[in-house]
């Protein structure tokens, strides 16, 4: 367990699997109910899935090529702007149609310890696992804030929704900003891992094209 490639291939596992039971359940409730809503966040668990899967797949082959492990954390920036549209069309969904999450009675108190637990941890881990100069590792911690990001924005409408009154302006005004900001960082994380990633791949393949002229 001291592993830190074993914690993050078991993380990958079990976060691979709920993504998977959330994509179930929210398609099938968007089919029911007719709801963009529910269709929206049915792609966003959806693309999540794809992500930690990729990721998974590498892991699980064991491959000591550079170049495929950073084209992988660059396959996963590519997913990120993908989802980055998922995101925004939850948020305007939430605005216009006024909608949240809602929790029954103290849960909702329960969410909000899980919510800044999860933000508060996958920061830590971003740091700290770039130490490790393992691309796969970072990817798998980058997509973790993103679901954290994400589970604060759910927070933030519950609360609203739950103590927020009839103030549908505030409501909306709370909602964009929190939306907007989260929707800006996941942009930025993407456009940087894909930077990065295409930088680092170019470097490693003209040093080879160098060594094979020298020899």
């Amino acid at each position: 367990m001291k592993e830190a490639e074993f914690r993050t291939e078991t993380s990958l596992y079990q976060g691979a699997f709920i993504n998977l039971l959330y994509v179930a359940l929210k398609f099938g409730s968007g089919i029911y109910y007719h709801s963009i809503w529910f269709g929206s966040l049915a792609v966003y668990y959806f693309l999540l899935a794809v992500m930690r899967f990729s990721l998974l797949h590498y892991v699980r082959s064991r491959k000591d090529d550079r170049v495929s492990e950073w084209k992988r954390y660059r396959f996963c920036g590519m997913v990120l702007l993908f989802m980055n549209q998922a995101l925004a069309a939850i948020v305007v969904i939430v605005i216009k149609q006024n909608k949240g999450f809602e929790y029954a009675g103290f849960l909702i108190y329960a969410m909000a310890l899980y919510a800044f637990y999860a933000v508060i941890t996958s920061v830590i881990n971003v740091v700290k696992f770039r130490k490790h100069g393992s691309p796969i590792l970072s990817a798998a911690k980058v997509i973790n804030l993103m679901a954290a990001l994400v589970s604060m924005l759910s927070l933030e409408t519950a609360m609203l929704a739950q103590f927020g009154g009839d103030d549908v302006m505030f409501r909306q005004i709370m909602t964009s900003a929190t939306g907007t900001g989260v929707c800006v960082i996941v942009l930025g994380m993407a456009v940087f891992i894909i930077a990065k990633s295409t930088k680092i791949i170019n470097n490693i393949n003209q040093d080879k094209m160098a060594g094979g002229n020298d020899l």
